[in-house]
């Protein structure tokens, strides 16, 4: 009849528009993907040039940061709040000093937006990890340079090591010891004795010698977990299960 053939008629239509909408969407997402891939690659040989890792690190830490992003906020897509950024310095490379684990949040947060970008992290990580003394000295100091004016103030040194020494039960007032170890830190690091370490007082000190690079708390990963994060990053196998 003239109303099944419409009916007939109708529905091969529909059944067109679904697949080519079918096949639209497909198109996109391959499009995206490959666009994706081209972005990645990209950026792998630009922070190939600009950090101490190599092209298979680089596509094995941007796996790994998109990894850990996953379930990032909406409004920031692929990036690693402070949140993220604590737990993975607290697990990988056990920090746990709440001061310290802010400043290298924002020592890692080159634009300063309060997110940590997958170029970021990864420029982040060549000078933890790879990084020679300089830029290790550099990086140390803006974290312990807690109020961003340029210098480690007598107050900051003292906050610093409150939060990273251990209260004994003997000591009735430990702030007393504080106070004695800040000024034997100023005694040694200050050089031009302005009472405040400038980066020249620290990088010039920290120069002769390098094992008082983190003395006013750890902010790096150590030589254990250093060698387990790379080992992990620099084997196809291992980076599997990062």
């Amino acid at each position: 009849s003239e109303a099944s053939l419409i009916t007939l008629t109708t529905k091969k239509i529909i059944t067109k528009v679904v697949l080519f909408f079918t096949f639209l969407l497909s198109y996109s997402n391959k499009l995206k993907m490959s666009n994706a891939n081209k972005n990645k690659m990209i950026m792998c040989d630009r922070l190939q040039k600009m950090t101490h890792f190599n092209k298979h690190e680089i596509e094995q830490l941007f796996d790994k940061f998109q990894c850990m992003c996953k379930l990032t906020i909406k409004d920031k897509p692929g990036k690693m709040d402070r949140l993220m950024f604590r737990d993975f310095i607290q697990n990988d490379f056990n920090m746990t000093d709440d001061i310290l684990m802010d400043r290298v949040f924002k020592a890692y947060d080159l634009d300063n937006d309060s997110y940590i970008s997958v170029e970021e992290w990864i420029k982040g990580l060549s000078v933890t990890l790879k990084g020679g003394l300089e830029e290790k000295i550099k990086h140390v100091f803006d974290v312990y340079d807690l109020n961003a004016d340029g210098y480690i103030s007598r107050e900051e040194m003292f906050q610093m090591l409150k939060q990273c020494l251990v209260k004994q039960p003997t000591e009735e007032d430990p702030d007393e010891g504080i106070k004695d170890l800040v000024e034997l830190a100023l005694k040694k690091l200050d050089l031009d004795h302005d009472s405040k370490l400038s980066f020249k007082d620290f990088h010039d000190s920290i120069s002769e010698e390098p094992l008082l690079l983190e003395a006013f708390g750890p902010c790096l990963p150590d030589e254990k977990c250093s060698t387990h994060f790379l080992a992990m990053v620099e084997s196809p196998q291992r980076s599997k299960h990062i």
